[in-house]
């Protein structure tokens, strides 16, 4: 790993419960690729590969329905935000890295500890390496208990204690923040059920934030102005928008937001680029994708010569922040 480098890939970006795409899903993304195909576009390999390269991502691929998860890699070290479904995915990449000779290392930082963000957790083969060192953070009280709970018999067979690697449960109450190497990782607590805090990465100059299972119930400038301050000036802010703004009014005290809630905090935060992030378990990838157009609308509606950039979250995909 490079130490002069501040990748962002996602990992898990689905939220509440891992949501495997079905078969009817596959069958109306290819209906939908056969209708703009043309003659010319099948007539052999070389224009089919070129006619596939050319769909959009929705088409061609799925935006991922494993639960919260994503890598950073900062300045030479390994943070990792929450521990859903997509850690296992995760888990398989290390193991093509350091880890699978034991000598690896890792930060994870958990936003909460709801199923769909540390049920990941019992599947991280590097956690099954000696060797491999990580350091679990969390600011709830108990946390270790929390973890080693998902793994009790009576839910899980292979208990907390079976892992391999040297694994550091760390509270962070009554701390700031904590240095990853030159990377420093801050956080601020979040209306969500039973509490949520939100992170943010700096290093050289440049920022990611990750804030999943937020609710923004009271939104007047004074209300929003912390969590303004906490996003500012960010190179990417990834952003619980689970719900449409109507959803999110239906569904008061659930714990998340919407797209067009995300679009004012990012402008007021001036924030570059915002990725949609913990998409509804009932959403297909083309529900997403017709949020996203009617949220682009709404960014050129109040703000049409802003630059900001929209993204939804996809499994798979990295940022490199650098390179901004």
């Amino acid at each position: 790993m490079s130490c002069s480098e501040f990748n962002v890939t996602f990992r898990g970006v689905r939220g509440s419960t891992p949501t495997p795409l079905l078969g009817a899903e596959v069958e109306e993304k290819l209906m939908h690729a056969l209708e703009i195909a043309t003659p010319d576009d099948l007539k052999d390999i070389a224009s089919r590969k070129n006619f596939f390269n050319n769909l959009p991502e929705h088409l061609k691929s799925c935006f991922g329905g494993n639960s919260s998860c994503v890598q950073v890699d900062v300045g030479g070290h390994l943070i990792i935000f929450d521990a859903g479904t997509g850690l296992r995915v995760l888990g398989h990449e290390l193991m093509k890295r350091e880890f699978e000779n034991g000598k690896g290392e890792g930060h994870i930082f958990l936003s909460h500890t709801h199923w769909d963000h540390i049920m990941g957790i019992p599947f991280f083969i590097p956690f099954y390496r000696k060797g491999n060192k990580f350091s679990v953070y969390g600011v709830h009280p108990d946390l270790k208990e929390r973890l080693v709970g998902q793994q009790s018999p009576t839910f899980f067979p292979v208990p907390f204690s079976s892992f391999d690697a040297d694994i550091q449960v760390v509270e962070v109450t009554g701390q700031d923040y904590v240095d990853i190497g030159p990377a420093r990782v801050t956080w601020k607590e979040m209306a969500h059920p039973g509490s949520s805090y939100s992170y943010r990465v700096d290093y050289e100059g440049h920022s990611v934030v990750y804030s999943t299972d937020a609710e923004y119930k009271r939104l007047e400038p004074e209300d929003l102005q912390p969590t303004v301050d906490f996003f500012k000036d960010a190179d990417l802010l990834i952003f619980d928008s689970q719900y449409t703004f109507v959803e999110g009014i239906e569904k008061e005290d659930w714990g998340h937001s919407s797209t067009f809630i995300g679009v004012d905090l990012a402008l007021s935060a001036n924030v570059k680029r915002l990725s949609f992030y913990h998409h509804e378990p009932t959403y297909s990838d083309m529900k997403l994708m017709s949020v996203m157009g009617q949220t682009k609308k709404y960014l050129k509606a109040i703000a049409p010569d802003n630059r900001l950039e929209l993204m939804i979250s996809h499994e798979g995909r990295t940022i490199d922040l650098l390179a901004e």
